[in-house]
C-alpha cells in the first residue's frame, strides 16, 4: 500500500513543522493516509533494511548526537527503555571534545579519523556508571577538559591522535558493554546499533568482536543509513500502516516522545 510517514518528533519544533506541514499537504492532496513516525523508532527500523535483517525481539542501541539509549524491541510499536543517559549523548560528547581539541566539527568524524593512528591506552579517561545500564559521558568530557587546561598550549599534531584514540575508546568501551549486557539479561539473540554514532568506525568493529565472542548477532545499517534519512522513517511508517495506524490532518509536532508512547 501506499502511504506518507513523516516524523513526528521528538526534535526542534520548527523543523518538525515544516517536514509535518508538507507530509499533511501531500496526503491531503494524494488521498493517501498518514502516519506520525518516532524518530528514535525510525532509526531502529533502518536495520531492518539490511539484507539479513534483526527477528524480533532485539536489544536495540540508539546512539546520536541527542539520544544514547537502549531499548528492548518486541516489535515497532513495543518498545521498552533498559539505559539511557542521565547526561550528555554519546554523539554531543564527540562534538564538544573536538571543540576543545580545535579539531573541527563533526567532531565523531574527526575523532574517528584521527583515533585510527592513535594508542588507545595512552590516557586513562574514566568509564562512569560501570554497573547500570544508564549512560553518562558528562565526567569523560571533564577529564578532557582538565587535561586541556593542565596541557596549557593546544595538543600537537603529533599528539592528537592518542588523545583521540583514548577518549574514543572509552566511549566505546561503554556503548559495547553495556549493550551486550542487557541483551544477554533479555536473553535476545540479536543486537542492533543504529544513529549518527553507529557510523564510528571504532564501535562497529567493537561491538562486531564482542557480541561474536558471546554468540550474539550483530546488525548495524550502513552509514548512510545511520545518519538521519528517510528511508529510515519509510520503513518505520511501513510497519505502523501494517498495523492499521492512520493520524489526521490534525496531526502536531512533539518537542519530546518517549518511545515507549510511540503507539
Amino acid at each position: 500500500m501506499e502511504g506518507i510517514a513523516v516524523t513526528r518528533g521528538p526534535g526542534l519544533i520548527g523543523s518538525l513543522l515544516v517536514g509535518l506541514s508538507t507530509a499533511k499537504a501531500i496526503a491531503f492532496a494524494k488521498n493517501l493516509p498518514l502516519a506520525g513516525v518516532n524518530h528514535l523508532s525510525g532509526h531502529i527500523a533502518a536495520a531492518m533494511l539490511l539484507p539479513l535483517p534483526p527477528e524480533l525481539p532485539f536489544v536495540a542501541l540508539v546512539v546520536s548526537g541527542g539520544h544514547t539509549n537502549i531499548y528492548l524491541v518486541h516489535d515497532f510499536r513495543n518498545f521498552k527503555t533498559l539505559g539511557q543517559t542521565r547526561d550528555d549523548a554519546a554523539g554531543e560528547a564527540f562534538d564538544k571534545a573536538a571543540k576543545l581539541l580545535e579539531i573541527g566539527y563533526p567532531g565523531g568524524l574527526v575523532i574517528d579519523r584521527l583515533a585510527k593512528k592513535g594508542n588507545p591506552r595512552a590516557v586513562d579517561f574514566p568509564r562512569a556508571m560501570r554497573e547500570s545500564l544508564d549512560f553518562s559521558f558528562s565526567g569523560v568530557k571533564t577529564a578532557l577538559l582538565n587535561r586541556v587546561k593542565k596541557q596549557g598550549r593546544p595538543y600537537s599534531a603529533a599528539e592528537l591522535p592518542d588523545v583521540a584514540a583514548a577518549f574514543q575508546e572509552a566511549i566505546v568501551d561503554v556503548l559495547v558493554e553495556k549493550t551486550l549486557r542487557a541483551a544477554l539479561q533479555e536473553k535476545v539473540k540479536g543486537v542492533v546499533v543504529c544513529g549518527g554514532v553507529a557510523a564510528n568506525s571504532r564501535l562497529r568493529e567493537r561491538f562486531l568482536r564482542d557480541a561474536g565472542e558471546m554468540g550474539l548477532a550483530v546488525f548495524i545499517p550502513p552509514p548512510v543509513l545511520c545518519t538521519d534519512n528517510a528511508a529510515m522513517i519509510a520503513v518505520a511508517g511501513e510497519y505502523l500502516f501494517r498495523e492499521g495506524r492512520r493520524d489526521g490532518l490534525d496531526l502536531n509536532a512533539v518537542s519530546r516522545w518517549p518511545l515507549e508512547l510511540a503507539l
